[in-house]
């Protein structure tokens, strides 16, 4: 369905695809308010002065490559891409709009950096993006890493995922989980949060890691570290959560049990070998229903189900994380945004990559304490003298590691 430009009647333009859901999407966001009181906080304490007044936000989220890859074409100040450098159909489709654009104005995007007051980035792939930027010198503007707030990290990355993972496995192929052998590729934060919600729900976890500390904390909660090659024609259901690229190829899939469910939940299509899937000779691709689909090899005519075309799970089978984790993750996108706004003649950021401070991230925590009943417990002044911390905080110095 083509997207019609409306306009309000006051005159301000909107694009909506099927208007017919406004009323469902309304009740959505009233349900989904009362599970986000980090953000209704932010209205309330920000809200009459209008901080935002004249500033123009723009946002992209889960497309994280693809912010990447615009901040990058930024840095060449106008010259054009070419959408046949790259074998990644969705990369083509950003080079191509990116150059058609030019061809309508070769001075857009030389323009638009010059309005650019700063960027709020919540991925762990985007973060790692800006900071390759800054250690290169191309960072345009200043940048605040979100990702790495702890209110950030560990409720989006670690319990976003641990509830959301099991949710998309069962929207998408009523898959009992329990007694079967489940592979997480990676166990950091939200390989945690999905081994975590595997294991609760009866599958026996293995986990494949790099790194030797996150690798010796699976071990130290009974998870089994093996390499991908040791469990590959074994395992029921396969995870990526690396945030990295060519963890499950082809080759892996093919030796793959029948039935066995591929999904990723780490970053963009990329942990998955998708192309070299799809381009394998004879494959066949049965599509069970939107966002599941089986693919049968030719020469042992058995299939693996792979889940929302190797992009995001959670999001193309289910519905992403609750509101009361994204609460959190967009108040600090909140506050990032209004601290690069006011600040923005001051000279305070320079074109860096800033992380919000401790006590913005203790903020962010409180605010959400209320919903779920708790009551801290106060410091008293002697107390806060033995221990040379704030009564008001921040209580944890800024290298703790949660």
């Amino acid at each position: 369905m083509a997207l019609s430009v409306e306009k309000t009647s006051s005159g301000r333009e909107y694009k909506v695809k099927d208007l017919s859901q406004a009323d469902f999407g309304r009740l959505e966001l009233d349900l989904a308010e009362v599970e986000m009181p980090g953000l209704m906080a932010c209205r309330t304490e920000f809200g009459p002065s209008q901080p935002f007044k004249g500033a123009r936000i723009s946002g992209s989220l889960h497309m994280t490559i693809q912010t990447a890859v615009l901040i990058e074409t930024l840095t060449a100040l106008g010259k054009v891409p070419d959408p046949e450098s790259t074998d990644n159909p969705e990369f083509k489709i950003v080079l191509t709009i990116i150059r058609d654009g030019l061809k309508t104005d070769a001075h857009k995007y030389r323009k638009m950096k010059e309005r650019l007051v700063g960027v709020s980035e919540e991925t762990t792939t985007g973060v790692k993006r800006l900071y390759q930027m800054q250690e290169s010198g191309t960072l345009l503007f200043p940048a605040i890493n979100v990702n790495d707030s702890v209110t950030k990290s560990k409720f989006d990355n670690l319990y976003g995922c641990r509830h959301s993972l099991p949710d998309g496995l069962m929207r998408a192929t009523d898959v009992m989980i329990a007694g079967k052998v489940a592979v997480v590729c990676g166990y950091g934060d939200v390989g945690k949060g999905c081994a975590a919600a595997l294991k609760q729900a009866g599958a026996r976890v293995i986990v494949t890691e790099i790194d030797p500390i996150c690798a010796l904390q699976a071990l130290m909660e009974g998870i089994q570290i093996l390499t991908l090659e040791d469990v590959v024609s074994e395992a029921d259901i396969f995870v990526t959560t690396t945030g990295n690229k060519d963890i499950i190829m082809v080759d892996h899939m093919r030796k793959m049990k029948n039935n066995a469910i591929v999904c990723n939940i780490g970053h963009f299509d990329n942990e998955i070998d998708m192309n070299g899937l799809e381009t394998y000779p004879g494959v066949k691709r049965i599509t069970i229903k939107p966002q599941t689909d089986r693919w049968v090899f030719p020469e042992t005519k058995t299939g693996i189900i792979v889940l929302a075309e190797g992009r995001l799970m959670n999001l193309g089978c289910a519905t992403g994380h609750p509101s009361f984790v994204m609460s959190c993750s967009f108040t600090n996108q909140v506050i990032a945004q209004l601290e690069l706004w006011n600040e923005k003649a001051t000279g305070k950021y320079e074109k860096k990559v800033y992380v919000l401070p401790k006590h913005l991230d203790e903020k962010v925590a409180a605010l959400h304490l209320g919903k779920l009943g708790a009551r801290l417990t106060k410091l008293t002044k002697s107390q806060s003298d033995y221990i040379s911390i704030p009564v008001e905080g921040p209580y944890k110095p800024a290298a703790y590691r949660y």
